[in-house]
């Protein structure tokens, strides 16, 4: 009996010390949410603008635009950047989006020919890896909070593919940031950038005229490939700020879950210390009832 009131006291101090360092993790990541919600909403304010005169250029009444990233090409190949973390500890948030893309793959898809992937993450990058997927590019190791320049390596390497005609369509799959408690899966048709879809994203602005110099299609040969950019640096953004909220929510999780645990090992720790008292007592109660 006293080697299993050890095991549970054992136990209790171990999952005590477990609840204090996901209760702290849960802390750090909830000072990342906050911050990464606000990059992302002063970051929504530019890409509004480079929506807003993207969309104006392109609505301009002087014909349709010839440039590349314009065209809609017939699609032999599709593109698709997908989003992880580099790490776990952050609930379903990677399994979601993984097993979201997985299937796109297996519905759209007849074999690897018909596309490509780019992963941002290690957990995405070493999962198409096991499933011996070749990757067209990957990165891992970014910051919390990444800049523009972290990124902008495998953000422009993706537009370059486009423009060269290595795939036809490019999709960013990633979980969007809805609150703290709620994400959900967007794939995002990133290029070609359409006429329609320019339309759709500020149907509600009237387009503003312009006096254009040199002319339009210079402006939109140099706008079109920041717009894009834009768009991708805009869903990693989003993306991170998922994966912090999907960490704190991890972590709190674990520290109801330890904390329950702890409870239940103390009501058995309590029995068992009871019963040991109760069985000395009955021994020495008979003890001297034999003397």
């Amino acid at each position: 009996m006293g080697a299993s009131l050890s095991e549970i006291k054992a136990r209790i101090a171990s999952t005590e010390k477990t609840s204090h360092i996901t209760g702290a993790m849960q802390m750090v990541s909830a000072a990342k949410l906050q911050k990464s919600e606000k990059i992302a909403k002063t970051y929504q304010i530019y890409a509004d603008k480079v929506r807003q005169v993207t969309t104006d250029l392109v609505a301009a009444d002087r014909g349709p635009s010839k440039n590349p990233m314009m065209i809609k090409r017939p699609v032999k190949k599709t593109g698709y950047l997908v989003i992880t973390s580099d790490r776990g500890l952050v609930g379903g948030y990677n399994s979601n989006i993984l097993k979201s893309v997985m299937n796109k793959l297996r519905e759209k898809h007849q074999g690897p020919e018909d596309y490509c992937i780019l992963a941002l993450g290690g957990v995405g990058a070493d999962f198409f890896r096991s499933r011996k997927i070749k990757l067209s590019y990957e990165l891992r190791g970014l910051t919390d909070q990444p800049s523009f320049e972290e990124v902008r390596e495998i953000v422009g390497h993706a537009v370059s593919l486009y423009k060269k005609e290595e795939f036809d369509q490019l999709y960013v799959c990633y979980n969007h940031h809805i609150n703290s408690l709620t994400s959900e899966v967007h794939m995002q048709r990133m290029l070609p950038i359409t006429f329609d879809e320019a339309e759709e994203v500020e149907e509600t602005v009237a387009p503003v005229s312009f006096e254009l110099e040199p002319s339009r299609e210079a402006i939109l040969d140099q706008l079109l490939p920041q717009y894009a950019e834009s768009m991708i640096y805009g869903a990693i953004v989003d993306a991170k700020t998922a994966e912090h909220a999907a960490g704190m929510s991890a972590m709190r999780t674990a520290t109801d879950n330890a904390k329950t645990l702890i409870n239940d090992l103390t009501i058995q720790y309590n029995r068992a210390r009871q019963a040991a008292i109760t069985q000395e007592i009955t021994e020495i109660v008979a003890g001297a009832s034999a003397l």
